[in-house]
């Protein structure tokens, strides 16, 4: 295992409650989970939503990024807040870092909620490209196409405050560290670890996510052993931010479920 970095994390909720790890997408922060927090605490659940290294107030170390670091960082984490184990909710990135948690962590995850998140993001030439973009220019290049995939046009028209605050996150991501992580998802391909994961499972797709249409979202609860897919209407790749109350009910029913 990797040397983690101590990730920047905020805690709300209980101390005594079953720990919910919320883990955002690539260009994101921990506040991209504003919408899921009140409603997991009110059903009791501990909820520590965290900046993947390299975004967000986390420290920002040379890449190449590799699961294994962005897995090191989150068990350290898990550590730090004293979790033995803990449910899992990861959206794009967060979701690759929870299926790599599933299988090679497995002790210390008691379920895996995988939002908008892919087992093989291709094509690699593409994350090459943007890595190279974004180390010349900055993320500032790539905000408003990220805004574009991540709500629906028919959201951001509605909610121009909205568009503009997530379009301001990703332009404040640090350069290295998002490049680093296209670099990453370039690499990546877990298709054939999925049917070693034996979390309870539930995977969530965005009926209208142009990043990981819910192709990707049925490969996994395909080859993940008892999973099952959920498709939300009207939800591109930010679909727990577009969608709350959808994303929410789902989630909050698994956890439930996994609980008992």
């Amino acid at each position: 295992m990797s040397d983690p970095v101590r990730v920047h994390s905020v805690v709300d909720g209980p101390a005594d409650g079953p720990a919910v790890v919320l883990s955002g997408s690539l260009g994101s922060d921990h506040r991209m989970w504003a919408p899921q927090v009140e409603p997991l605490v009110r059903q009791g659940f501990r909820v520590i939503r965290y900046d993947t290294r390299g975004h967000g107030a986390s420290p920002v170390p040379s890449g190449p990024y590799t699961l294994d670091d962005l897995l090191a960082d989150l068990l350290a984490l898990l550590d730090e807040q004293g979790v033995a184990r803990a449910h899992l909710v990861g959206l794009s990135l967060g979701g690759m870092t929870g299926m790599w948690a599933g299988v090679h962590a497995p002790e210390r995850i008691a379920s895996l909620s995988l939002c908008c998140t892919s087992a093989r993001l291709g094509p690699p030439s593409m994350w090459a490209e943007r890595a190279g973009l974004v180390r010349a220019e900055g993320t500032g290049v790539v905000a408003e196409g990220g805004v574009s995939r991540w709500v629906t046009p028919e959201y951001a028209r509605r909610n121009p405050g909205e568009a503009e605050f997530l379009r301001a996150m990703i332009a404040g991501t640090p350069a290295e560290g998002y490049a680093a992580c296209c670099e990453l998802i370039e690499r990546m391909d877990q298709v054939d670890a999925l049917p070693g994961i034996t979390a309870p499972t539930v995977v969530i797709a965005g009926a209208e996510d142009p990043a990981t249409p819910p192709e990707h979202g049925r490969l996994i609860a395909d080859a993940v052993p008892g999973a099952r897919l959920e498709v939300v209407a009207g939800a591109a790749h930010l679909g727990s931010y577009e969608q709350p109350a959808e994303f929410s009910r789902i989630i909050l029913e698994h956890l439930k479920s996994a609980e008992s």
